[in-house]
This record gives structure tokens, C-alpha cells and sequence, in this order.
């Protein structure tokens, strides 16, 4: 159920962390997918984040200070646009729902925004996110600074609000942890689907059918991001979409797909055999990136920095790739050369939240920051293995990544989605049945 009393209390926390002047926040516009077919509409995640509402062409504005007012601008109410196009609040809607302190038509913002710009000593806003937003802002401004023979003053600081933002996103409340919990259980309900779906000569699309089946399903709006299905040497791409190749026998078969719900993003990665058992160069590889996703959850606590599952994942990768012959050396002198990055070329994970690579920074004064309880992040070691003349043939073409969602607890750490096997094991059995 909606509660408007959790967004109040996010945009009253931002008009104390602001102390003074006036925030203009814009959702995201609607975008066209060719001719006059719109791609479907997801608002902006800062704007959402604050309001809860999820209508186009709306733009939330703060004042703070010593009267702060939080107000909405959004389209009106109207009964033939909403025989086509779907219900509408309206401003008044709005107001009764959503706990503003006044609302209008999106109609009036210029005129409005010029009235609450004046003598406000500061102006917030998402600079550089969208032009169109900058220039109208500041031409907005230099119409209130025409009245200065009036005794009328504009801000004469202007301050990018996702800097404000960003960390009171970064630490996740009850409310978010609970959706992110309920799309996490979702989206390893379609993974271990996935799974079972799997069988030498499907096509990946097929897989990824099973995915998308099970996200809507279960109440999901969609993807968070465009699903990875990537059998054989397609797993050794990143960012492998293309999801439409058959799936052989004795190939693995790469999944990194997780659902988005109200808002806020799940991701998951799990490698599996597609038929359904391992080989033992698979079991080699495959039990080295497990063991370097075990060390990093298990560094990933409050007080550890953010760089540390990093380091512990990075260890274990570094010496498996040692055993099996990919890299020379010793450990040490594989991470100072970074020879290792030919298999591993990525970090081991990212923040999550309302976004799949959410926001916030990851250092503070040029160290890396320490985890809190409440950040939210992915733990996502892998390797892969592109065929070379320096490289064991039987390894050629395994691309393995094994990511979970963890938020960090008062004591350690809480994974999130750890419903979807993992172990060699557990995966064989599931298949198998």
C-alpha cells in the first residue's frame, strides 16, 4: 500500500541537507520509439524517490528554510486523454495522495517558479542531466534577476542536487530493503525457471522467454536491464544481448538477468552447463569463481572499505588462474602486472538500488569509503576465457560470472538472492530433476 508519509520524509530530509533556497527536480520525459509509438514510460529515479509519482511530464519543487513547501506540477486532469492514454491524477489528485504541500498544472510552472525563485539564495537542480532542464532553469533565473529594480534578487548559487541526493540514496530504509527483498525472490524464481527450461537445442531466446514469463507473472514490471543469455563462447561477452543463438551440448549457458519492481532493480548472474552437468575443466573454473564470490561476501561487512571484496575475490581469482595454467608468476606479481585482466576484466561489483549501477560515490577525500548498514551492493567475480595460443585449449571459450545482491547488515552482510543454487552440486541436482 502507498504511504505517502515515506516520501514527506525523504524530501524534508533533503530541504534540511539544502538549509536554504529552492530544488527543482523534473521527471523523465517521455521518449519516442518511432513515429508515434512511445517506448514504455519510466520515470526519473531521483524525482520517484521523492514523490512516488510515476506520470510523465510532472516536476517537483522544494523550498527550504524557514517555510519550506514542497510542491508538484503535473498534467491536469483530463477525462478524454484518459480514454486513450490511461488515468491521470491531476493536481488536485495528486495533492490528496501524495502528501504535497500544494500542486498545479504543469501549465503554470514558469510563471510559479519565477515567483518562488525570488530571493532564494540558492538554486538545486540535476545540472548537466538534461539540456533542455539547464537552459530553461537559467533563462528561468535571469527573468527573475530582470527584477532586480523591483528589490526582487535571484539565487546567486547554484548547486547540482544529485550531489545531496546521491548519498541519501546510497543508504537504503525499511521501505526499500522490503521491494528490494520481493524483486530479488522474483528474479531467482526466474533464474532457477531458466534453469529448468534449459536443454541442448533450445536458443536462447527461448531461455530468455522463460525469464521475462516469470517477471511479469509474478508482478514485476520488467527487466531491470536487457537480459544476458549467453551459451558458449557468448558468455564470454559482457554485454552479450543478442540472445539468439542454439544452445549446444557440453556448452555452459550465462544468465545475468533480474526483474525491476516498483522502482527498484534486482541482478543476478548464474553459469550453468546446459546439459545439465559439469565437465571437469567447467568444474575448474567454475569452483575458482565461487571460491572468489565466497571471499568477497565474506569481506563485504560494515567497516571493511568498499575496494576489500574487491581484493579478497581478485586473490583467489589470481591464484585458481595460476593452477590452471592461464597466468605465470606468483600472485603477486600477476596483480602488480595486471596480466590477469586478459580473464577478468571487470570489478566485482557496483551499488544497487532504484538504478541496476545505483548511485553514489565510491571514494570520499580520494580514499575508498568505508560500507555502512543499509548500501545495497552486487558481488559479481568471473572469468573468461577467449581461445589463445598461450592458453590450455580445453579452457577456450568458458565464460563463467556467479553475482548476487547484498545489503550490508549491523554485523555482516544479508544476500539477497540466494534462492538460486549456486554450488556445482546444487546446480546438478536442480537440472536434473
Amino acid at each position: 500500500m502507498f504511504n505517502p508519509a515515506i516520501y514527506a520524509q525523504r524530501r524534508a530530509q533533503l530541504q534540511q541537507k539544502m538549509q536554504r533556497g529552492i530544488a527543482v527536480l523534473p521527471t523523465a520525459p517521455e521518449q519516442l520509439r518511432n513515429g508515434d509509438t512511445h517506448y514504455p514510460y519510466r520515470f526519473d529515479s531521483h524525482f520517484h524517490y521523492l514523490t512516488g509519482f510515476d506520470e510523465p511530464e510532472a516536476v517537483l519543487v522544494l523550498v527550504a528554510g524557514d517555510k519550506p513547501q514542497s510542491i508538484l506540477f503535473c498534467r491536469d486532469k483530463d477525462i478524454e486523454r484518459e480514454t486513450w492514454d490511461g488515468f491521470r491524477h491531476g493536481p488536485d489528485g495528486a495533492l490528496a495522495k501524495f502528501g504535497f504541500d500544494a500542486a498545479f498544472p504543469i501549465a503554470q510552472l514558469d510563471t510559479k517558479l519565477i515567483e518562488l525563485m525570488g530571493n532564494q539564495a540558492a538554486l538545486y537542480h540535476p545540472l548537466g542531466a538534461h539540456a533542455v532542464w539547464d537552459d530553461r532553469i537559467l533563462e528561468l533565473r535571469s527573468r527573475v534577476q530582470a527584477q532586480a529594480r523591483s528589490g526582487i534578487t535571484a539565487p546567486n548559487e547554484i548547486h547540482d542536487v544529485r550531489m545531496l541526493l546521491d548519498e541519501m540514496r546510497l543508504l537504503k530504509d525499511s521501505h526499500e530493503l522490503s521491494t528490494m527483498r520481493r524483486a530479488a525472490g522474483i528474479s531467482a524464481a526466474a533464474q532457477i525457471r531458466a534453469m529448468r527450461a534449459t536443454r541442448p537445442g533450445k536458443m536462447e531466446y527461448e531461455i530468455e522467454a522463460e525469464l521475462l514469463h516469470e517477471f511479469r507473472y509474478s508482478g514485476a514490471q520488467g527487466p531491470a536491464y536487457t537480459s544476458i543469455v549467453a551459451g558458449g563462447a557468448n558468455a564470454c561477452v559482457l554485454h552479450y544481448v543478442g540472445n539468439n543463438a542454439p544452445l549446444k551440448d557440453g556448452d555452459l549457458l550465462l544468465i545475468d538477468a533480474a526483474c525491476e519492481l516498483d522502482g527498484y532493480a534486482a541482478d543476478i548472474t548464474r553459469t550453468f552447463p546446459v546439459n545439465g552437468r559439469f565437465n571437469a575443466q567447467q568444474k575448474d573454473v567454475y569452483a575458482m569463481v565461487l571460491a572468489a564470490q565466497a571471499a568477497a561476501i565474506e569481506a563485504a561487512r560494515p567497516g571493511a572499505h568498499w575496494n576489500q571484496p574487491h581484493d579478497a575475490a581478485l586473490k583467489v581469482l589470481v591464484q585458481g588462474m595460476l593452477d590452471l595454467k592461464l597466468c605465470k608468476g606468483s600472485v603477486d606479481s600477476v596483480l602488480e602486472s595486471g596480466d590477469y585482466k586478459r580473464f577478468y576484466m571487470h570489478r566485482t561489483g557496483h551499488w544497487l538500488g532504484m538504478d541496476v549501477h545505483d548511485v553514489g560515490a565510491y571514494k570520499q577525500h580520494g580514499e575508498w569509503r568505508d560500507l555502512q548498514p543499509g548500501m545495497t551492493l552486487t558481488v559479481e567475480p568471473g572469468c573468461y576465457i577467449r581461445p589463445a595460443d598461450n592458453v590450455p585449449e580445453a579452457l577456450w571459450n568458458i565464460g563463467i560470472r556467479i553475482e548476487d545482491d547484498v545489503v550490508i547488515t549491523a554485523d555482516s552482510c544479508e544476500v539477497l538472492t540466494d534462492a538460486v543454487p549456486k554450488s556445482i552440486a546444487a546446480i546438478e541436482e536442480l537440472m536434473r530433476k
